[in-house]
């Protein structure tokens, strides 16, 4: 079956854009689909190029999306105040990282993320405390948070890292007492905190900025000006830094 002269004439002749289909006769369009489903079976190759481009397109437009929201929420992720900050406080450039101490995609990111950090010595790292994997994520962090309050950045990242390292099991005031006795520090005055309302304005206002972000999982990193989306590894995160900075 051949397309009809005057369906022919148009596609050759006129712009993607401007070709109204709905003008065909009934006829006209079934040929004109017989023929574009006969050039796809002869040439499969086209709808790989096609997925190709769209998906590049969705990536571009998602990058776009996200740099305007790390934009809009600067001073939240940047300089919110209350949360931990590491690495080079004095660095070129920061990255802020989502956790949820019962997320095994954390615990995995954990070492390389150290390691970034370590390796580079320009990078000033901030902790957002983001527990959204049921009530023992959210005990977790409120003794860490509760912990940073009481004792400082030192025990705090004696607890940050020992939860990915060190602790197993379940998340109660027993074994978080004896995770406290490991790691030298006094857990009463961390213990009496954990639902202080200063404790608990912290985890609200990162589950607020989250959901200003659009972030819905962990790990979720901002690294300068761009969003890591989940796990990477350890050289993705350094092309990301050496971008940024580039």
């Amino acid at each position: 079956m051949k397309l009809a002269p005057l369906v022919l004439a148009a596609t050759l002749a006129t712009p993607a854009a401007a070709f109204d289909v709905s003008s065909m006769s009934d006829a006209e369009r079934e040929a004109f689909r017989a023929e574009v489903r006969s050039y796809l079976l002869e040439h499969p190759e086209v709808l790989s190029e096609a997925i190709d481009v769209l998906q590049s397109r969705q990536a571009e437009a998602a990058a776009n999306q996200d740099l305007a929201l790390v934009k809009a929420n600067e001073s939240d992720l940047f300089a919110d105040g209350h949360s931990f900050v590491g690495g080079n406080p004095e660095g070129s450039l920061t990255v802020v990282e989502f956790i949820d101490y019962r997320c095994g995609y954390c615990r995995k990111a954990h070492a390389e993320v150290a390691e970034l950090i370590s390796s580079d010595g320009d990078i000033r790292y901030i902790v957002k405390e983001f527990p959204i994997l049921g009530e023992q994520s959210m005990i977790a962090s409120r003794f860490a948070i509760a912990a940073l309050q009481t004792h400082g950045e030192e025990v705090y990242q004696k607890i940050n890292a020992g939860f990915y390292e060190s602790f197993r099991g379940d998340v109660t005031e027993a074994t978080l007492e004896s995770f406290a006795d490991e790691l030298g520090f006094d857990p009463a005055p961390v213990l009496e905190r954990m639902n202080a309302p200063e404790v608990t304005k912290v985890i609200e206002e990162n589950h607020l900025l989250a959901q200003r972000m659009q972030i819905s999982g962990t790990p979720t990193f901002v690294m300068g000006g761009q969003m890591l989306r989940g796990y990477a590894p350890l050289a993705t995160m350094q092309a990301i830094v050496a971008e940024e900075r580039g």
